[in-house]
């Protein structure tokens, strides 16, 4: 993957929007000590180049009704890639699996699935070895409470100075 060239400025840009995406232009120029013009052209720069994703609204879940959030180890019984995009593509099928990661070690993905109760984890889980998507097993765990909750990347960590000064 090609890493982006970024200067201080754009650097105080993204680590300024992931704190306050709705922010307005001039308050983010204002923020990243730019005039409001050339802030807004770093910015659409940074969007058109992919390192600006998009904007999303931090939804509290638990103001919505009652939830789980399950972290689920998936092996899959063949590691052929046609097994891998089988699976990726039925697991991608299912709204309540908001996090997938191909992973190393012990097992071949791990799921973040967010759904109204147990009950319904585990009919989701009994419909996935039904669609035949390459489960072998899995094993699950049901969060209890969630501590710490970053939203925020550490990019002075990710992004050495040597790329953004």
């Amino acid at each position: 993957m090609r890493t982006v060239s970024l200067d201080r400025f754009d650097f105080k840009i993204l680590v300024h929007l992931q704190r306050e995406g709705r922010c307005s232009n001039v308050d983010l120029a204002d923020s990243v000590g730019l005039s409001p013009s050339p802030c807004l052209l770093r910015t659409k720069r940074l969007q058109e180049i992919g390192l600006i994703r998009g904007y999303g609204a931090d939804i509290a879940l638990e103001k919505l009704g009652d939830h789980v959030i399950v972290f689920s180890e998936i092996t899959l019984s063949s590691h052929r890639p046609h097994d891998f995009r089988r699976f990726e593509e039925g697991a991608g099928k299912h709204e309540e699996i908001v996090e997938c990661y191909n992973v190393s070690g012990g097992y071949d993905y791990l799921l973040k699935i967010v759904a109204p109760g147990v009950g319904y984890f585990q009919a989701l889980m009994e419909q996935m070895l039904e669609d035949n998507i390459g489960i072998e097993r899995f094993a699950s765990r049901i969060v209890l409470r969630q501590p710490l909750d970053r939203r925020e990347y550490p990019l002075g960590i990710i992004a050495t100075q040597k790329r953004w000064e």
